[in-house]
C-alpha cells in the first residue's frame, strides 16, 4: 500500500472511485510528486457540498469543502518549492468540530467549525482523482493514498485508464542517498531497491557487512583470471577498474586502487591481504611482529619495496580494525579506523602501473614463484581472526566466497570459511596488560599507589581478621541500638480496652456490663451480705 501509485501523464487524466463516504468525519491523507506548479489532486461534489484538495501554486497546498455553510478553504504555506519533484506528504481532516492540514512537516493549520449549522458532508459523484469538472488536472504521480484508514488501489484502476500510468518513477531521485557502501539504485515501478552486487556488503541498502573467521591455516584466493577465459576477455571487464567506470585497463596495468576492509585479530605477525602479479609487482597489507601495520608497494623501478609503517598504535589487540587505502598514480591516502586520512607517495623511481594482477590472497599467500621475504616470514602460520567488507575496486571477494554470484568461480579456499558478523563489533577499550596494571598482584613491576610496595599473605590475613572483627562489632551495635528504640517507644501510640459501652453514666460497674449484655445471666442474691470488721 505504501508504494501504491499511479502516474498522471497528461492535465486531463483522471481515475474515478465510488463515492467517499464521510459525512461526518474524512481524514485524508497521500505523497505526491510533481514538477507542476498546480492542478486538482481529488474532488469529490454533492448538489451544493464538496470536497476537493489541490496544488494551488508552486508552494500552496489547498483543502476545501462545504456542508452548506458556505465553502470553507485552508491553505498551507510552504517556504520551499513543492514542485521540485520530490516526495511531499499531505494529510488532510475534518469532523464537526474543526478541520486540519499538514503538509510535510510544517506547521498544522486548523480551522474550527461554527457552533451551529450544517455538520453532515452530502456527497453524491464519483470520487475523482486527478482533473474533474474541467479544472486543470494534476500532473505527476501520487502514491498511498487514504481515505478514512482506506487505501485506494491506484495502480489497478491505472491499468485500464487511458492517460494513467501505473506506479512512479524517479524513486531513486528521492531514495537513492540509502543506498549506502557504493550500492547503486534500481527503479522499480512501484518502488526501489539496492544493487549491492558490486560492493563488499549486503542487504536491502548494502550497510551489512560480509564477514568470515579464519582459523589458522586458512586462505582464500581470488583469481582475476577466472578459469575458461583468455586474458583478452579478461581486459573487457571492468572489475579491477576503478569505480570510475571511464577509467579501465586495456593493458591489465592499474594506476589507481581502492582498497578497504575491516579486520580484527589479537596475533602477530600476519598476512592480511596480498595482491600478486605475473610480474614482480604486488601490493601487501601486513601485521608486523610489534603488532602495527604495515603497507607495502612494489611496482617496479626501486629495489626495494616502498613501505608505509603506521607505528602509533597495536592493531593486534582484538578489537575490529577498519583500513582504506587509495592510490591514484604517484599518490597513497591512508585511513586508519576514524584517524583523519594521511597522504603517502610512491618515490620518483618507482613505477605508478600495477602491471597484470593476477591474484587476491586473504589470510595467508600461497603463491607460485619469488615471494618477498619478509611476507614469507610473517606467512607462518598464517592469519587468525575476522575479515570482512573487504573490497578492491569493485571486488568483493569475501563476499563472492559467501554469497553464490558469477564471481564464486574465480574463488579458491583452503579450509573452512565460516561466515561472521565479527567485523561489527563495536570499538571498545582493551583492558590494561598485567606489566602496567598497578592492581594485578603476579606483576613483579606493579606499583601500589599508597607506598609502593606488594601486600605480603601474612599482612592479608591479619586484614582479614580485623575486618571480621570490626564487622562483628559494627552489628552488635545495631541490634543494640534496636533494642532500645523499641523499648522508648513501647508504650506510645494507642492502646484498645474492652471497657463496656455506657459505664460512664451506669451507677455502678456490674450495672454497667448488665447494660450493655441483655443476655447476662449473672444475678445477684440479695439475701448475702458482706459485713467489714
Amino acid at each position: 500500500n505504501y508504494w501504491n501509485a499511479a502516474s498522471f501523464v497528461t492535465s486531463s487524466s483522471y481515475l474515478h472511485f465510488s463515492t467517499f463516504q464521510g459525512e461526518t468525519s474524512a481524514d485524508i491523507s497521500f505523497y505526491f510528486k510533481t514538477s507542476a506548479s498546480d492542478g486538482v489532486f481529488l474532488e469529490n461534489l454533492g448538489n451544493t457540498d464538496f470536497i476537493k484538495l489541490e496544488l494551488k501554486s508552486a508552494t500552496e497546498v489547498s483543502f476545501s469543502f462545504d456542508v452548506g455553510n458556505g465553502p470553507v478553504e485552508i491553505v498551507v504555506r510552504s517556504p520551499n518549492q513543492l514542485n521540485d519533484d520530490q516526495w511531499h506528504r499531505v494529510n488532510a481532516e475534518r469532523n464537526v468540530k474543526q478541520a486540519s492540514l499538514q503538509v510535510d512537516q510544517l506547521p498544522l493549520e486548523v480551522r474550527k467549525a461554527p457552533t451551529e449549522g450544517h455538520t453532515r458532508l452530502e456527497l453524491y459523484s464519483q470520487l475523482y482523482v486527478g482533473a474533474a469538472g474541467g479544472q486543470r488536472g494534476f500532473l505527476g504521480c501520487i502514491r498511498s493514498l487514504r481515505m478514512n484508514g482506506v487505501t485506494l488501489d491506484l495502480e489497478e484502476r491505472a491499468k485500464v485508464t487511458p492517460g494513467v500510468k501505473p506506479g512512479c518513477s524517479g524513486h531513486c531521485t528521492s531514495y537513492g542517498m540509502y543506498c549506502a557502501n557504493g550500492g547503486k539504485c534500481v527503479e522499480k515501478y512501484n518502488g526501489y531497491s539496492c544493487d549491492c552486487s558490486k560492493t563488499a556488503y549486503d542487504g536491502p541498502f548494502c550497510i551489512k557487512d560480509v564477514g568470515a573467521f579464519f582459523e589458522e591455516g586458512m586462505w582464500l584466493r581470488y583469481n582475476f583470471h577466472a578459469p575458461g577465459t583468455s586474458m583478452k576477455d579478461l581486459v573487457s571487464r571492468t572489475l579491477l577498474s576503478s569505480a570510475d567506470p571511464e577509467i579501465t585497463a586495456p593493458d591489465l596495468s592499474l594506476n589507481k586502487e581502492e582498497l578497504s576492509f575491516s579486520f580484527s585479530t589479537t596475533k602477530s605477525p600476519c598476512v592480511l591481504l596480498y595482491i600478486s602479479s605475473y610480474t614482480q609487482d604486488f601490493m601487501a597489507v601486513l601485521v608486523k611482529p610489534s603488532g602495527n601495520l604495515q603497507i607495502r608497494y612494489s611496482l617496479g623501478g626501486t629495489k626495494e619495496p616502498y613501505n608505509i609503517d603506521v607505528d602509533h598504535r597495536n592493531m593486534a589487540n582484538g578489537q575490529p580494525h577498519t583500513v582504506n587505502i587509495t592510490r591514484n598514480g604517484r599518490d597513497i591516502v591512508l585511513q586508519l579506523d576514524h584517524y583523519p586520512p594521511t597522504s603517502y607517495s610512491l618515490p620518483t623511481a618507482s613505477d605508478i602501473q600495477f602491471n597484470s594482477p593476477k591474484a587476491l590472497f586473504l589470510g595467508k599467500v600461497i603463491e607460485i614463484g619469488k615471494i618477498d621475504q619478509d611476507i614469507y616470514k610473517y606467512n607462518t602460520p598464517g592469519f587468525t581472526g575476522c575479515l570482512s567488507r573487504v573490497q578492491f575496486n569493485q571486488i568483493a571477494p569475501l563476499k563472492a566466497a559467501l554469497r553464490p554470484t558469477n564471481a564464486s568461480s574465480h574463488v579458491h579456499i583452503q579450509g573452512e570459511l565460516v561466515e561472521s558478523n565479527c567485523g561489527a563489533s563495536p570499538l571498545t577499550i582493551p583492558p590494561m596488560s598485567a606489566a602496567t596494571d598497578p592492581w594485578h598482584l603476579d606483576s613483579a613491576s606493579a606499583d601500589f599507589p599508597y607506598n609502593g610496595q606488594a601486600i605480603g599473605d601474612g599482612v592479608n590475613r591479619n586484614s582479614a581478621i580485623i575486618g571480621g572483627v570490626i564487622a562483628v562489632v559494627i552489628f552488635t551495635i545495631l541490634c543494640t541500638l534496636v533494642f532500645l528504640i523499641r523499648y522508648m517507644f513501647r508504650h506510645k501510640g494507642t492502646y484498645h480496652t474492652n471497657e463496656a459501652k455506657g459505664a460512664e453514666s451506669a451507677e455502678s460497674a456490674d450495672a454497667a456490663i448488665m447494660n450493655n449484655d441483655p443476655n447476662f445471666t449473672e444475678t445477684i442474691d440479695e439475701s448475702k451480705k458482706e459485713w467489714l470488721i
